[in-house]
């Protein structure tokens, strides 16, 4: 799979003990079911609320769908918090620190990978990608809870959220 510009997006294929077993390209290890890793972070703003998005329309995966969670694919030699900050500033525009929380084994509603789930306090403006964010908006917990029920969420990120909290 390319990037926007036309890059091959390499990635590390990992094992199920999430060690580098090689570099691939993200297409072919997301075709053959192949581990690797993706990187998300959970953002909340000063007042303690998630952020929600959904996805844009013209995207390849989960077009149009809601998430709570911004990320993508671990490049090769990158570490997980590299990785969960450079796709905040590449999808929301904003360069804030961010703290790893913890990894599972996801399964995955398209291919197996290994998740690393961050967590981030984003207190300056959002200026999102639109060619990956449609809308966006700060919810509560609770209000996160019923839009997760009641609209087109992507299928991994409900499951972060059910285990993010119980405390995975």
């Amino acid at each position: 799979m390319a990037d926007p510009v036309g890059r091959v997006e390499l990635v590390e294929r990992v094992d199920e003990l999430d060690r580098v077993v090689g570099v691939v390209e993200r297409g072919e290890a997301v075709r053959r079911g192949w581990l690797h890793r993706v990187a998300t972070t959970v953002c909340r703003d000063a007042g303690g609320r998630l952020l929600v998005h959904r996805r844009a329309d013209g995207l390849a995966r989960f077009p149009g769908q809601y998430n709570w969670l911004v990320g993508g694919a671990v490049d090769v030699g990158e570490s997980w918090e590299e990785a969960a900050g450079r796709e905040l500033t590449e999808e929301l525009g904003v360069r804030v620190d961010v703290r790893f929380a913890f990894k599972f084994l996801c399964r995955g509603a398209i291919s197996p990978y290994w998740l690393g789930v961050h967590e981030a306090v984003v207190a300056e403006d959002l200026s999102p990608d639109p060619a990956e964010i449609a809308w966006h908006g700060w919810v509560s917990d609770g209000e996160l809870q019923v839009m997760a029920r009641q609209l087109a969420f992507v299928p991994d990120g409900v499951e972060v959220l059910r285990r993010y909290q119980s405390g995975s």
